[in-house]
This record gives C-alpha cells, sequence and structure tokens, in this order.
C-alpha cells in the first residue's frame, strides 16, 4: 500500500514534500474506506494542487495539466482542451476533476484501484518516447515561474572537493599544520642566506655613553 500511496503522489504532484502530504487520506485508503481512485481525487482537490496548479495557471494550462495526470495522455486538440475549459469556468475546478474522474475513458483505463499513469510512452517507429510530464509540462506557467525567480542558472568555477565528517581532521591532528609547513621557505626550497661572524659589527651595537 506504501508503494501506491507513493506511486499516486509522483503522478499527481511529481514530488510531495512532507507538508504536502494528506495524512489523513492516505489513513482511509489504508484502512480500506475509500478507493484509489476517491484517493487521487482528494489529491487533485488538495490546498496543495489548488495553489500550485489552478490558481499560478490560466485555464487552458490547467486542463493540460490535470488531463495528463489523471487521463494519463495529452490534450487531443484545441478543441478538446476549450471544451475542457469550458467546463472549469461553468462548474468550477471540483465539477471539473469529477468529470475527468467519472468520465469513460479514465473507468476503462485505470478504474477504481490503480493509480493514473502516463501512457503511450513508448510509440512504434520512434527512436524515442514522449517526455515525462513533469518535463514537458513544468507545474508552474512563464509569468509565476519569472515571480518565483526560477529557473536559475548558478554558475560555479571552482572544483570544491568534499571530504566526509569522519575524515576531516581532528583538533590537534598535525594535518591541520600541513599548509603552514609547506609556506616556510625550507620547504619550498629556499635556502637562507648565511653571514660570517667576521662580517659582523658588534661595536655599533654597543650603546654609547
Amino acid at each position: 500500500m506504501g508503494v501506491l500511496i507513493e506511486a499516486a503522489y509522483r503522478q499527481i504532484f511529481f514530488h510531495a514534500f512532507k507538508w504536502d502530504r494528506e495524512p489523513f487520506l492516505e489513513s482511509q485508503l489504508r484502512n480500506g474506506q475509500i478507493t484509489v481512485r476517491d484517493f487521487i481525487r482528494g489529491l487533485l482537490l488538495s490546498n496543495t494542487f489548488v495553489t500550485s496548479f489552478y490558481e499560478k495557471n490560466s485555464n487552458y494550462r490547467y486542463v493540460e495539466q490535470c488531463v495528463q495526470r489523471v487521463l494519463g495522455r495529452d490534450v487531443y486538440s484545441e478543441q478538446e482542451k476549450i471544451a475542457w475549459s469550458i467546463v472549469v469556468a461553468t462548474k468550477g475546478y471540483g465539477g471539473f476533476i469529477d468529470e475527468l474522474l467519472n468520465s469513460e475513458e479514465y473507468l476503462e483505463n485505470f478504474g477504481y484501484d490503480t493509480v493514473p499513469y502516463q501512457r503511450r510512452r513508448n510509440l512504434p517507429g520512434r527512436d524515442e518516447g514522449e517526455l515525462p510530464f513533469n518535463i514537458k509540462s513544468p507545474r508552474y506557467d512563464g509569468y509565476y515561474r519569472g515571480i518565483l525567480g526560477f529557473p536559475q542558472i548558478v554558475w560555479q568555477n571552482e572544483i570544491r572537493r568534499f571530504v566526509p565528517q569522519d575524515k576531516k581532521a581532528k583538533a590537534g591532528d598535525p594535518a591541520n599544520f600541513l599548509n603552514t609547513a609547506r609556506s616556510l621557505s625550507s620547504a619550498q626550497g629556499k635556502s637562507t642566506p648565511r653571514v660570517s661572524t667576521g662580517n659582523l659589527d658588534y661595536l655599533s651595537k654597543v650603546p654609547r655613553r
């Protein structure tokens, strides 16, 4: 059951953080009080999904996201996208979700106890299958991605070396003084000039009275 629940979160959210999870729905599913289809419906109507997908996208894009996640495919045409968008506008997002889950297409492919999945990934006659929906259709549209400041490109020219905690030198370890020892002139092959005692002017160092 745990594997099924995680698969449902991946399908709907792609990745759900701890605060995105729905423990009450999970408990109901584990105890047999609701079906997998009911669990999917609960995730689609959750505050996380509504704020992340419905409120931050146009109706057209919201329709695309939901059809991909619920029916496991892309919208067939602009006409289908417009038709579903009219349902969102007239019945609200809750009514739209019910229409998807009650559709003949959903029930024939997934029924009541199967987590939806992306269909037609491998197509005959093509070297590559379809891209995963989370890559093809990011959660936010361009407007909100700009506001939230991502994606960001981070450049790092310095190559850093990772040292595990148990491998790091402790206080008093001679390894901590290795850099200091290497900085000494003798360690760098530089010789210290020698001064003959005959060349020392001792009298100039005696204070006069």
